[in-house]
């Protein structure tokens, strides 16, 4: 399907994967070389149905209502940002073009925002779960998601290289829960555990998380992103009344592939979290949730304001 807006830009899909990755590409009126852009989501696997085609293929067995986990702990809103800030970007300058690569692969079986071999030990310093959940233990289903997994993570692989030798910049938009709970390792309790940790009378003893965070340095302290664009997120976000910080609650750990691909490209991605309920219409931890295009409006124009003046300082 193509979609035209304001004769500003083309909008098609891409050829995609189905059950791996979905892709937009958004080409600007005036535009004539590759895409400047990539916003890359690897937690883009944020409805009930990308949960339920996947469920459909395993053979488990899986804990009761895993789906709890899955709504509690999907990024809902992270590709409607990306997607806003591709056709914004594009809308600012339309001698661009932006590309949109949403994975499908629900995180809650396996994580495309990993490298599949990191030691565990590492992962737990950084506050990070495996990639493959423990609960996944029949041998093909493990076999069924490592094959997906490394199906996304060549082509995200290849979409970042395109887009960063044609001097442009990546964008790897995620969503977090409001609160970080008392969850100590996900295993086969998961589901029991974050009930008992979002008991209304438990709940609100969580700390709250940044509205915003800003992932940009490694656990030693190397910053790999867009040179000046943390700064300029951090006064944008401010003129919204929004609150952006650093590192708040993550770094930019090697066991992920966004730290990959910024190593491969220093100064070319940036990773961030946008805090859910901020974004969503109503913040329901074991149900369905929607992005709504105010939410969406307001955390994606600071992005839009912050790259546009990143990727017109590179003249692309």
């Amino acid at each position: 399907m193509v979609q035209r807006t304001a004769g500003q830009w083309v909008e098609q899909a891409g050829p995609g994967e189905p059950g791996v990755y979905a892709e937009q590409l958004i080409i600007g009126a005036a535009a004539s070389g590759p895409p400047t852009l990539l916003v890359e989501v690897p937690h883009g696997a944020d409805e009930a149905a990308h949960y339920t085609a996947l469920a459909a293929q395993l053979r488990g067995p899986f804990p009761a209502q895993l789906e709890h986990f899955f709504f509690v702990n999907t990024d809902v809103g992270a590709h409607a940002v990306g997607l806003a800030v591709a056709r914004g970007l594009v809308a600012a300058d339309p001698r661009r073009s932006a590309r949109v690569l949403r994975c499908l692969i629900p995180r809650t079986f396996i994580d495309c925002n990993r490298v599949v071999e990191a030691p565990a030990g590492d992962l737990q310093a950084g506050g990070l779960t495996a990639a493959m959940a423990p609960y996944v233990t029949d041998p093909a289903d493990q076999a069924l998601l490592h094959g997906l997994h490394a199906r996304y993570a060549a082509a995200a692989s290849a979409a970042v290289d395109a887009v960063c030798a044609a001097g442009g910049l990546v964008l790897t938009p995620h969503t977090y829960a409001p609160r970080t709970v008392g969850i100590s390792a996900v295993d086969a309790n998961i589901v029991e555990n974050l009930h008992a940790c979002y008991a209304p009378e438990r709940v609100e003893s969580w700390p709250l998380r940044p509205e915003v965070d800003l992932i940009t340095e490694t656990p030693d302290g190397r910053d790999l992103s867009p040179p000046g664009l943390a700064a300029a997120l951090i006064a944008a976000y401010a003129e919204v009344g929004l609150s952006a910080v650093r590192g708040g609650t993550y770094s930019l750990h090697p066991a992920t592939a966004a730290c990959a691909s910024a190593q491969r490209w220093p100064g070319r991605l940036l990773c961030l979290e946008l805090r859910r309920d901020l974004l969503v219409e109503r913040w329901t931890p074991f149900s369905p949730m929607q992005a709504a295009p105010d939410a969406v409006a307001r955390l994606s124009g600071p992005l839009i304001q912050a790259l546009h003046a990143a990727l017109s300082a590179r003249g692309v």
